[in-house]
């Protein structure tokens, strides 16, 4: 039989709704320059949403039989992502009960540089230059000064999933961590171009606690990643727990 050196399923879970997502959206729709939060990207928590939402998810994975739910959980150091990793533990989401997060900062959010803390207005505004040649470029290769592109979160997450295939492979691996995140996994997983991904981000905004789940299948000696489940919301409806995204603006504090 062929070994496999991959997980035996990788969940992958964006972060319930954040106080960044709601205050953005408050100034993007007032208009203003700037988001207005007076805190690091890395410190922002969840909003009493985002903690319905993470509850919810806990359920659900607690409702997972033994032998699908995910028996190790790793995240962005981000807080509001490793809150959102606490609630799923302390439900009962893993198989063996609660466990402790593995922290890996190669799961953090794209850091946005000098445009972190600005709405798109306001990046229109005091960096004219750098928004046009974002425009020429495409959000796949730009990076903002002081910051990283889709392409150096690629690059990143690429190391991570080494480490995951050494440490835990043919385990059940949940990942908490950030939108581009889960779209850049995707980019890995199922080795897509640059316009598939930016055709999946188009589609459909990544929600708030939305789930999805790749399954490892060997075939000879190569290993054929499954996209089994995307963008799964199911949980949050069934819970009553509102559904929330938020779009990949080049804004920070998200």
């Amino acid at each position: 039989m062929p070994i496999s050196h991959w997980p035996q399923r990788l969940y992958l879970v964006r972060h319930g709704q954040s106080q960044g997502n709601v205050a953005r959206d408050r100034s993007e729709a007032q208009g203003l320059a700037t988001i207005g939060l007076d805190m690091r990207d890395v410190d922002v928590p969840l909003s009493d949403f985002g903690h319905r939402q993470a509850a919810a998810a806990g359920r659900w994975f607690a409702a997972l039989p033994d032998e699908e739910k995910p028996e190790v959980i790793l995240s962005s150091p981000y807080l509001r992502a490793r809150q959102t990793a606490r609630a799923i533990c302390e439900a009962g989401g893993l198989a063996g009960g609660r466990a402790r997060t593995v922290i890996d900062e190669r799961l953090r959010e794209r850091e946005f540089g000098v445009f972190d803390g600005l709405t798109s207005l306001g990046i229109r505004q005091k960096y004219p230059e750098e928004a046009a040649h974002r425009n020429r470029l495409g959000k796949f290769y730009h990076r903002p000064p002081g910051g990283e592109s889709w392409a150096d979160v690629i690059l990143r997450l690429r190391s991570a999933m080494n480490s995951i295939n050494l440490h835990y492979n043919g385990r059940r691996v949940l990942i908490v961590c950030h939108q581009v995140v889960v779209l850049c996994m995707r980019y890995v997983l199922e080795e897509l171009e640059e316009t598939e991904i930016l055709g999946i981000d188009k589609a459909a905004d990544i929600l708030n606690c939305g789930i999805c789940a790749f399954d490892f299948t060997v075939h000879d000696l190569d290993c054929v990643p499954r996209l089994a489940l995307w963008n799964h919301a199911a949980p949050l409806e069934e819970e009553g727990a509102p559904v929330t995204d938020a779009p990949d603006k080049i804004a920070g504090s998200r």
